[in-house]
Order: structure tokens, then sequence, then C-alpha cells
């Protein structure tokens, strides 16, 4: 099957006539052929959204929101159909791309209903027979840049919020997913969202990416991805509003008082659902030394037990890496922990299922201590570092002390220490007695330090990105009244 860009609300072609394949991870067979864009592409997609954008600003925003709203009912519809495209794609267990499906559907309703809402505020002026208040403007045309792994959540977490602000889109998805992202912006049509209001580029490389930056059109440019990507993008684009979604090397304490059981069965979800290759992935364990020989015993038996495999396959739990250069980077990853001294409790190794695929054992580390690469730089893959401490303050500063700040967790049944540990980890997201994955849709996501530059998506603060903040001051009394003067003497000669 061939996939083609969506540009002014019609399917084309590239202007360059190319495409390029999408293989399935797991079987490395090929799923489509996908038409590859040119940076003069950027230039129709961008004018077409140029194009759509003063018709789409003058829209009610409830009538955008019904629109919205029909996008999440089709999406509920055609929910199994992308799912399984998704882990063709992919590679993730058919569950979790339900979910990621599912995530799409919760933000486009969510989203929907802020059509009726998009909440401005009013507040007391210092004059008399005077009006004042804050009102949320669309800001124009929008580019976004997403990653592969959550090929419909993430962007989701861009889309609707920017849609029912009031502005117009380009978005380049991910090479490794773009028959995914073409057959979501599918839906789209479906649901009537009017011709150029969003336009889909693909494409392999930077070039269409930096071609899309650096356009004189783009207005925001919002950008999930790697850290190194991301700091590119924020030099290329001074002047432009610009949110970064970007590394983790998120940590899971567990306390001597944790509660056992719901542990081992957390964090093995966080660190291996999605083969580990989520940014908000449990990649550093940091474990109270009286109960650490008990809980490695029970995770490294648990980690074992995980069966690699084609994600359509239900009987899998865990599928592969996304290509094999992400195969083989693990594996020097792993390489590098030994040589610092870590050893292997589980895994350690690249696979195979049946002679195919790009499967990853999931692996522990034992023996990490701060500081070693392994415990601080991001491997996007189904590793545990496993690093022993004292107590909660020790812990504290070892979660904290990495270059990233997306999520955190702690297991304990003492809400004391509960509590220390939410006023004091420095992340944007922090669980107790839960894994690091996952996130609802009606609070904000992001993280500090490394992780972003301060914006976060979802729940209210996703519509921050997309809006500009305009204040209107209404003088109902019909003689100048002037601001930023010595007010107070003149009122007083008045009266």
């Amino acid at each position: 099957m061939r996939y083609l860009s969506f540009i002014g609300g019609q399917w084309r072609e590239g202007s360059g006539g190319a495409a390029f394949p999408t293989y399935n991870p797991a079987t490395e067979e090929k799923v489509a052929d996908v038409a590859q864009a040119e940076a003069a592409d950027v230039d129709a997609a961008v004018q077409a959204a140029q194009n759509a954008y003063p018709a789409w600003r003058l829209t009610p925003a409830p009538r955008r929101g019904e629109i919205l709203q029909r996008v999440g009912e089709r999406l509920r519809e055609h929910k199994e159909a992308l799912a399984r495209l998704l882990t063709q794609e992919m590679g993730k267990v058919l569950a979790e791309a339900r979910g990621d499906v599912q995530e799409a559907i919760d933000m486009a309703f969510y989203m929907a209903g802020e059509g009726r809402r998009l909440l401005g505020y009013t507040a007391p002026v210092e004059l008399p027979d005077k009006f004042g208040m804050a009102v949320r403007d669309p800001i124009g045309v929008c580019a976004l840049i997403t990653p592969w792994n959550f090929p419909i959540a993430v962007p989701s977490w861009k889309i609707f919020p920017a849609l029912i602000a009031g502005n117009t889109l380009v978005w380049k998805p991910s090479p490794e997913s773009p028959a995914t992202a073409l057959a979501f912006a599918r839906v789209f049509e479906e649901a009537g969202l009017p011709a150029g209001v969003l336009n889909v580029l693909c494409g392999p490389g930077a070039d269409l990416g930096r071609a899309l930056v650096a356009h004189p059109g783009v207005r925001v440019i919002s950008f999930t991805g790697s850290t190194e990507t991301g700091r590119a993008i924020a030099r290329e684009a001074a002047g432009k509003k610009v949110s970064l979604e970007m590394g983790g090397k998120n940590a899971i304490l567990v306390l001597d008082d944790a509660n056992f059981d719901l542990a081992v069965e957390a964090i093995t979800w966080s660190a291996f659902g999605t083969t580990g290759q989520r940014c908000t992935a449990c990649s550093r364990l940091i474990v109270q030394r009286g109960i650490a020989p008990r809980l490695k015993e029970a995770l490294a038996a648990k980690t074992r037990a995980l069966r690699l495999g084609d994600g359509l396959d239900p009987a899998n739990d865990v599928g592969p890496v996304i290509n094999r250069a992400a195969q083989e980077r693990i594996a020097r990853y792993i390489a590098v922990g030994r040589q610092e001294g870590a050893r292997v409790l589980a895994g350690g190794a690249a696979a195979s299922v049946n002679g195919r695929g790009f499967f990853f054992q999931p692996t522990l580390l034992d023996g990490v201590t701060a500081g070693m690469r392994v415990e601080r730089e991001e491997i996007f893959g189904p590793v545990l570092s496993i690093l022993e401490v004292a107590g909660l303050d020790e812990a504290v500063a070892i979660a904290n002390g990495s270059p990233y700040g997306l999520s955190s967790s702690v297991f304990t049944q003492d809400v004391n220490q509960a509590f220390r540990a939410i006023r004091d980890l420095t992340t944007g997201i922090v669980y107790v007695n839960h894994g690091t994955t996952g996130a609802e849709i009606q609070f904000p996501f992001g993280g500090t330090r490394g992780t972003g530059n301060g914006h976060r998506e979802a729940g209210q603060a996703g519509l921050e990105v997309f809006t500009e903040w305009k204040s209107i001051y209404v003088d109902f009394s019909g003689r100048l009244q002037r601001a930023q003067i010595d007010t107070e003497a003149i009122l007083a000669a008045e009266h």
C-alpha cells in the first residue's frame, strides 16, 4: 500500500515523486510505501495552512469543538484497525497500541469541551467605569514534529489543543511510523475538518524538519523527540514560540516498607512496557538496602519470564525495538555498563524470534552507581539499572542528580515518607505506589532540566503554547482616564 502526503485537503505525491518504505520491526516485512515530501512541499503545506487560517480562526470555538468531537467518535470506530497498523509499524504489543489510540480519543473529547471554555479571566481595574479582561488568541501556523514511539497519542497532545485554539497545522511525523500518522490524518478528513487546517508531510532524514522549522510562515514549533534534535531546533527557531519535550532518565525509589508484590509488578511494567521505548520508562531503580536482595531476586525471575515476540500475538509480553540501529545502540550500552563495573542479572543481549526482528532481551543491570553512563544517559530500550541506597534522602539526591527531570516514583507505605518524596523530587511528574509510565490527559505532562524548555502538554496547560494572551480594557467613563500616572492624586482632586 502507498500512503500520500496530505496538503490543502488533498492526498498528494511528494514534489520529487519519490517514496520510502516502512517496515515491521518484529518481522522485517514491508508495511507500506510512503510518498517522500521535499522542501517544496513544505512551502505548499505552509501556504495551505496560511490560506485556511483566517476562516478557521473565525470559526466559533464551539463549532471547532464539534469537529473534534466527530474526530473522537471516528477514532473510536477505527480504534482496532489503527492499533493493528500501529503495532505492525512500530512494534508495541497490541494492548499498548489500543491504549495509544485511546489516549487520542480521550484528548479529542477533552479538547472538544474546551471549545465552550478556552478560559480567560477578568480582574478588578484601577479606575472607575472601566472593565478589564484577558482572553486567549490563536497564533497562526504551527509546525508539529513528533516521534515514532507513540505515533497517535503524542501527536494528539499537540493537534487537538492547537486546533481548538484556532490555529492551523503542518505536521511532520517520524519516518519510522508514517503510515500510522497518515491513517490518523484521514480520520480528520472524514470528520469534516476544513481543507488546509491540518497538513501532513513525511520523509526520512533531517532536511524536511529543518525546512519546516526555518520556514518564515511558521509561528509555533512543538517538538517531541531526542534532546540533541530538540536543542538544534531551539537554536534554529529563534524568534518563534517553541515547545520541546525531550529525554528522560526516570527513577523508581523503593523503600524497605514498600508493598513488595505491587512494586515488582509496577517496576517490570515501567521498565519493559513499550520495550522501554518511552520517555517515561523507568530506567533507574533506586532501592533501599534492606529490601534490595529480595527485590532483585524477584525482578530477575520476572524479567527472564517475559516473552518476546510479534506484538500482534497476545501471548507475547514485549515487542521489538524500532530498528537494527536501536538494537545495536542498546547492546553498546550493555557493554559500557559492564566496563563500568555493572553486572547483568537478566537479559543483556540482542535477540530474534524465528530468526527475524529487532528484539532485545529485557535487561537488569546490578551494581550501578551514581555517575555511571548507564545511570545518566538515556538508553531508550529495555534496560533497568539498579542502585542501592541507605534511605530516602540518598535516593532523592540520586534521582534529582539526573540531567533529565520527567517522571519519578516512590514505593512506601509510610505517608510521611511519601509526602517528603512528593515535596523533594524535582521532576515534572511524581507517582506514589505506581510506576513511572502512564499519564492522564487532564493533567500537565512534561519535565524539568534537560527534559524540556518549561512548556507542558495536555490538560489546561496544553493550550499555553498554542495561544497568546490578549489583555482588553474597556473604558466607559466618557472621559480620558490616564493610566500609569499618579491616579490617586487625580481621583482625590475630582472628589
